[in-house]
């Protein structure tokens, strides 16, 4: 389950307590991922608000930032969180296994507009060569209509999650 002892929800209490019930509300359960962050709760409390903040985000939609997500950590070899998001497209935004498989095998195949589409494909090309982001880059989403709030975090969304690849691998998170 994980190299570092995790508070159950059945043991959590305090910040903790509260922040599974909101998961769970959310979500159903609390998955093990959220139970690593009980570790430090008042990281666990940042983590939540961040996500919270994502869930609601008036301009990147449920799908594109799953997929950003589910694409990064593919980048980062994070089983994990791949499959949470894999889950997800599936059972929250209808996506097929062969539509998940196609855009693992080829990003630029997923069925989003070219909006979106570009996005993610920014993120992408930024969490895998941070230094190859041009002028150039910027212009075109702009030019599709995203602000410099959205490809900041867009972009913040995408690194956020490499970083929890990170932590979620070292610690041998599973399930």
């Amino acid at each position: 389950m994980s190299l570092l002892s995790l508070v159950t929800p059945e043991n959590a209490t305090g910040r903790v307590a509260e922040i599974y019930d909101e998961i769970t509300w959310t979500f159903g359960s609390v998955p093990t991922g959220f139970q690593l962050h009980s570790v430090s709760p008042e990281l666990f409390d940042d983590n939540w608000r961040n996500i919270s903040y994502f869930m609601e985000h008036k301009s990147l939609s449920f799908p594109l930032l799953a997929l950003i997500r589910m694409l990064v950590s593919q980048d980062n070899q994070c089983d994990y969180c791949i499959g949470l998001n894999e889950a997800l497209l599936i059972n929250k935004a209808g996506y097929t296994i062969e539509q998940i498989q196609g855009i693992k095998a080829d990003p630029s195949t997923a069925p989003l507009s070219d909006k979106e589409k570009a996005m993610l494909l920014f993120v992408l090309k930024a969490t895998q060569n941070s230094k190859s982001i041009t002028a150039e880059d910027i212009v075109a989403l702009k030019t599709l209509g995203w602000t410099d709030k959205d490809i900041y975090d867009g972009l913040a969304h995408g690194a956020r999650n490499m970083a929890m690849d990170v932590i979620f691998n070292a610690f041998q998170v599973d399930g």
